[in-house]
């Protein structure tokens, strides 16, 4: 057995969780006589080299990784499908506290016949969660103080009571062999076929429920208010949640324990969550997620001896939430700094074609180019910078440079004419429908010119009756004059829009 020690810190950073976690472990190091938790992988028991390791974990001729995988992806699947609504609520700590508040029950489930039943720990822990649960829901309705004090007291004052249960337990003649403390942090490898039973069940009712009451969890899950007025039970349909969400923990300890099963309830759903804007999508991927992250923890745990199966799983879930944190399309770190990066660049090559456009009508459209010296008064920079400028123009085929000559390509012609058109009818409405100065409206007309979609543009028109001059006298170029004046013709003008 591994003699790996598994610490967990608080996901959710309240203050009040923190102290009660701590203290509830504190209580565990200073209970004299107490054998030292483990948590236990299920590779321990074959000695073989890891390649050998992971061509026998596929063949499943071992009953402990039978066990152990299918309970793996049973808890991966149930705690991903009910943490997505955890999260989609904002009730993260709500798991956190409910994971740490079933301990007592679980304790006294074993104490009602001195073993390791699972139907008596399962019913044991179903109680003491709804009864934390209850408390916290007096707690906040009764006196001034609001959820996150709530839980953070249920959490600690139970988890507290549960590690001097499972202390006085491990004290008993048979105590150091009951297994109980391996509630605490989990032991994949413990696994039997009552256990896979019960968490087989608990899993498939969960999946009935949320199914056939999946618009009701929707609604109430974004609009409690809409809920409510629309007749739907909304209290009731909250305390089932909370009813198969102590369930989903209760068959969970024995895998990854008290510590850590509220990292399972969350990280998928996270992970799922940066990914996705709809919630049959986030309950999907977070169970997939779930499942993945109990599949690679249980592989992981049969290849490498005495690495624990219940840590493994967070931290394989983790992977993938750090994967969808920097990566996701929409949300991602890295995606985001992408799209400001190019979204940037975009707008300095627009601003340049403006520019451009700008020379151009001061010349009365008669020359046929801007030179870079022109271009770099107008823009009040370096002649350098209007090199770059230029040459950023001609990577993206906006422009062709001649010398020292830039000429439009009828591509960045029009994408010109859209930008100098966007700004002045933007200017004409904020003066004319928003009642600001004309020497006011300058600034924002720079912001928005870029974001104008054809559809906004054409309502503007329609709103400003179709005016030809914005505020300062300027002409407004009209569709069919940007149309002309780049030489497209109609399929063209399709095929080189930006």
């Amino acid at each position: 057995m591994s003699s790996n020690r598994t610490w967990s810190s608080d996901p959710a950073g309240r203050a009040t969780v923190h102290a009660g976690r701590w203290l509830g472990l504190a209580l565990l190091l200073l209970a004299a006589g107490v054998a030292p938790v483990r948590a236990a992988g299920i590779g321990d028991l074959v000695e073989i080299n890891w390649v050998e390791q992971a061509a026998r974990f596929f063949t499943f001729q071992d009953a402990t990784v039978r066990y152990a995988l299918l309970g793996s992806i049973l808890l991966g699947l149930s705690c991903g499908l009910l943490g997505s609504f955890l999260v989609v609520r904002k009730m993260a700590l709500v798991g956190d506290a409910l994971s740490h508040a079933v301990l007592p029950g679980v304790a006294l489930g074993f104490l009602w016949n001195l073993s390791k039943d699972p139907l008596a720990i399962f019913i044991g822990a179903m109680i003491a969660g709804l009864v934390g649960t209850a408390l916290v829901s007096a707690i906040t309705r009764t006196t001034r103080l609001k959820e996150d004090a709530a839980l953070g007291l249920v959490l600690a004052s139970f988890f507290a009571a549960g590690i001097c249960l499972v202390t006085m337990i491990q004290q008993l003649p048979t105590g150091n062999k009951s297994g109980i403390d391996k509630f605490l942090f989990g032991q994949a490898a413990a696994l039997g076929p009552d256990d896979i039973a019960l968490m087989g069940t608990v899993t498939g009712i969960a999946l009935v429920l949320v199914t056939l009451f999946y618009k009701e969890l929707l609604a109430t899950s974004f609009d409690p208010g809409f809920s409510r007025a629309s007749g739907l039970p909304s209290r009731w349909i909250h305390h089932g949640l909370m009813l198969l969400l102590a369930a989903a923990v209760v068959i969970a300890l024995q895998a990854v324990g008290v510590v850590l099963v509220s990292a399972m309830l969350i990280t998928p759903a996270a992970a799922a969550y940066l990914l996705t804007d709809r919630l049959h999508r986030l309950v999907l991927l977070a169970s997939a997620f779930g499942v993945a992250a109990g599949v690679s923890g249980a592989f992981l745990s049969f290849v490498g001896p005495s690495l624990p199966t219940g840590p493994l799983m967070v931290l394989g879930a983790s992977f993938v939430f750090g994967l969808a944190f920097f990566f996701a399309p929409r949300h991602g770190v890295i995606s985001r700094w992408w799209r400001r990066r190019t979204g940037a660049a975009r707008t300095r090559r627009e601003n340049t074609l403006k520019s451009m456009f700008h020379v151009w009508e001061a010349g009365g459209f008669r020359a046929e180019g801007v030179t870079l010296t022109e271009l770099a008064e107008k823009r009040r920079e370096t002649l350098e910078d209007a090199q770059r400028l230029g040459s950023a123009l001609v990577r993206h085929e906006l422009a062709t440079l001649s010398g020292d000559v830039l000429y439009f390509t009828p591509a960045g012609k029009q994408r010109a004419g859209e930008i100098v058109r966007n700004h002045r009818l933007w200017e004409l409405y904020l003066t004319n429908s928003a009642g600001m100065a004309p020497d006011h409206v300058h600034e924002d007309a720079e912001r928005i010119e870029h974001v104008l979609g054809e559809t906004v543009v054409r309502a503007l028109e329609r709103r400003l009756d179709y005016a030809r001059v914005d505020p300062h006298g300027r002409n407004i170029p009209t569709p069919r004059e940007i149309h002309r004046d780049a030489g497209l013709t109609d399929e063209s003008k399709r095929r080189e829009r930006p």
